[in-house]
């Protein structure tokens, strides 16, 4: 085998809490991050030698600027192999969106490499090569929700249930280092005991993402949108991550679906309706 295609997931933060600010600048974190049927569309066939990245949806760069190009890299020097990759990527994830595609499409390459060279990395090498590429790399190497702590490598999979999103995209981009750089302590980190006693609990009632007064200072117009995605008949809304894409949980993929429309047809924004992965 010398090719193939892999989906790479969005996600959404349903929860996300700083607990602190590490000496090397990261933040620690209690998040939960749940990967969606959206999904950018990576194509990695070997070849003998170069790096060749072509990118559709998306002005992506063709070198290092380019977080699966990094990621190849990353991945021949953990291997300890030379070998040469095209790498195809459809995108259908919006870029700095706070939905974490540049890092799916990361551990997409991983995944795929590590299956086309006869998997000379285990699982716990991989994540070691994830982690140097980004904090959220580690977590697209699984493949349901899972509970993040650390700077959000510390990951841990939970169930949670199979809900519908509607995500509405404004259309600029934020900059995930200059929200963190907004953040003002004190941070507090709640007994973990407390965290899993509220993921027993339906999502919408914990919804909860630290982030988001940052970044909605800087751009009220947010609020409106969550304001609009209430009045479809979401059961909860939040903001994603570093922003600026908020979302609203749905119960039926129908309901989800019949929203994002009236969404798109109102605000004229990029929407989509997309189920939680299991």
């Amino acid at each position: 085998m010398d090719g193939l295609t892999l989906s790479c997931p969005a996600k959404v933060n349903l929860y996300l809490q700083v607990v602190g600010r590490r000496p090397d600048g990261y933040h620690e974190l209690i998040t939960v991050m749940q990967p969606l049927s959206l999904a950018d569309s990576l194509t990695i066939t070997l070849r003998p030698a170069d790096i060749i990245c072509e990118c559709q949806g998306a002005d992506l760069p063709g070198d290092e600027g380019n977080l699966a190009v990094r990621a190849v890299k990353a991945f021949q020097q953990a291997a300890g192999a030379d070998f040469g990759v095209h790498l195809r990527l459809v995108k259908n994830i919006p870029l700095a969106a706070g939905l974490g595609g540049g890092s799916s499409d990361a551990a997409g390459v991983l995944r795929g490499l590590n299956r086309l060279r006869g998997l000379p990395l285990n699982p716990a090498q991989l994540a070691a090569v994830a982690r140097q590429l980004g904090a959220d790399v580690p977590f697209f190497l699984l493949t349901g929700p899972a509970l993040g702590r650390g700077i959000g490598e510390v990951l841990t999979p939970i169930t949670l249930p199979p809900l519908w999103y509607v995500l509405v995209n404004p259309g600029f981009p934020v900059s995930t280092a200059a929200v963190y750089a907004g953040l003002r302590p004190p941070f507090q980190a709640p007994p973990l005991e407390q965290i899993h006693t509220m993921l027993q609990h339906h999502p919408t009632t914990w919804l909860h993402n630290d982030l988001e007064a940052v970044t909605m200072a800087r751009y009220p117009e947010l609020a409106e949108l969550k304001t609009a995605l209430r009045r479809q008949g979401a059961q909860g809304v939040l903001m994603s991550g570093s922003g600026p894409t908020v979302f609203g949980i749905f119960p039926t993929a129908a309901s989800a679906r019949a929203a994002a429309s009236r969404l798109q047809a109102d605000t004229g924004l990029w929407t989509a309706a997309a189920q939680g992965v299991a």
